[in-house]
């Protein structure tokens, strides 16, 4: 099978490190891809393509040239913008939602009325586009606020503030100032839940779902969960706070729920549907859902995948989830992001990168913000850099595995998390 991965960052090398170890793949093209895809195993061709995740029409064309059987989409930007209608308008098969059902994560606003429309549990909230009133219900609202932009802002379009005049310039920074650019057209004052966090994913195919281990994300850049909001410092798998018992319902209530309601409402969701759920002292409460595979918990759960990634990814496309199993293997793994300094603010880009041929076994490395220079060195070129995935028998063993991996590479200003997965550990 001939298959294109869209997208350049650690999510997608590990797509692509699990794709091709598939028996069924034939060649495997990335756009754009980074330093890590670039290196991949596939016999008698290049991997990486340099097409941006955006143009549609030229990755149309390729398709079409390379005969291209499958395309699986990693960010949420061209889901958001359509390019599976365009792919499949070539015949293409593709593992990613249409327009509209990537509208679950494209707007919050959509998402959290969807949720009410749909019986799925999640905290209260009100949506605004002007100052004023917004200004007006959060010095009326009776509890702790998260202020979101609604629209597509990398991971970092969510503020907590810590008191109520650090609410009010935060507000004004959003809507006024326009931080968050177009993301933040509109914006959402949240109640601000209390409990763990547990990252909830599923492959779906319009009609059913296969729900993956529970993972848990690191959000903020500092330990302790303190300091700015990122994309994710580092995830690990499984979240012993979300119990089997737990996954089961959720996957019933949450995510077999929102599916079904995506189709009733005429926008069929055929990918990975995930849910960020706060296990809250009244019960579970979704935060938010997004429309793609998460990034860093993706290069937690890809080791653990024991069934055929690309197998499932074309029954999804083809409706047939339920003709498949998808298996998963009795152990735990742990990422830990290395990311440039100043992320995920301003960041220099260049830097070389050392000590990625040390890594202890155990470990996999899966590129993000990496490129290779005029010398041949890998150097680094986006906030998140590497994600450094350990394994093991137990979070324990594979948090070990992963610092090991950790301390054997170096870069310039590099920046990481020591405390991924530490609260799972104290808990055992």
């Amino acid at each position: 099978m001939n298959v294109l991965i869209v997208g350049s960052g650690g999510r997608e090398h590990a797509l692509a490190w699990k794709v091709a170890q598939s028996p069924l793949l034939r060649r495997l093209f990335v756009a754009p891809g980074n330093a890590g895809t670039a290196a991949l195993s596939v016999p008698n061709q290049k991997v990486n393509v340099a097409l941006g995740t955006g143009d549609g029409r030229a990755l149309a064309s390729f398709c079409r040239e390379e005969s291209i059987e499958l395309a699986i989409i990693g960010p949420e930007s061209p889901l958001a913008a359509g390019l599976t209608e365009v792919l499949q308008a070539e015949g293409v098969a593709v593992f990613g939602p249409g327009k509209k059902a990537a509208r679950i994560e494209a707007s919050k606003a959509y998402a959290k009325a969807f949720m009410l429309r749909h019986g799925i549990p999640t905290g209260r909230f009100a949506a605004f586009s002007e100052f004023e009133p917004a200004l007006a219900h959060l010095r009326e609202s009776d509890y702790e606020v998260v202020l979101k932009a609604s629209g597509l802002a990398r991971g970092k379009g969510v503020i907590l503030p810590e008191d109520a005049q650090q609410a009010e310039t935060a507000l004004r920074e959003m809507i006024v100032e326009r931080k968050f650019g177009a993301a933040g057209d509109e914006i959402l004052i949240e109640e601000r839940l209390e409990g763990e966090e547990v990252s909830l994913l599923a492959f779906a195919d319009s009609e059913g779902v296969s729900v993956m281990p529970p993972a848990q994300d690191h959000k903020r850049l500092l330990d302790g969960d303190r300091g700015p909001n990122t994309g994710g410092m580092g995830a690990y798998v499984p979240a012993q706070v979300c119990t089997p018992a737990q996954v089961r319902k959720l996957g019933a209530d949450v995510l077999q729920r929102a599916v079904d309601g995506l189709r009733e409402e005429g926008a069929p969701f055929v990918g990975v549907l995930y849910a960020g759920i706060i296990l809250a002292a009244d019960g579970p409460h979704v935060l938010e859902f997004n429309c793609r595979f998460g990034d860093p918990e993706t290069q937690a759960l890809m080791p653990l995948l024991q069934s055929d990634l690309l197998e499932t990814c074309m029954v999804c496309a083809q409706g047939r989830l339920a003709d498949t199993e998808v298996r998963w293997r009795d152990a735990a793994a742990a990422c830990v992001v290395l990311a440039s300094e100043g992320y995920p603010g301003k960041y220099p880009k260049g830097r070389a990168i050392h000590g990625l041929k040390d890594m202890p076994a155990d470990v996999v490395t899966f590129h993000a913000g990496t490129d290779t220079d005029k010398d041949g060195r890998v150097v680094t070129s986006g906030g998140r850099v590497l994600g450094i995935t350990g394994q093991g028998d137990t979070i324990g063993d594979a948090l070990s595995n992963a610092y090991e991996g950790v301390r054997a590479v170096r870069f310039e200003g590099m920046q990481c998390r020591a405390d991924i997965g530490m609260r799972e550990t104290l808990n055992a």
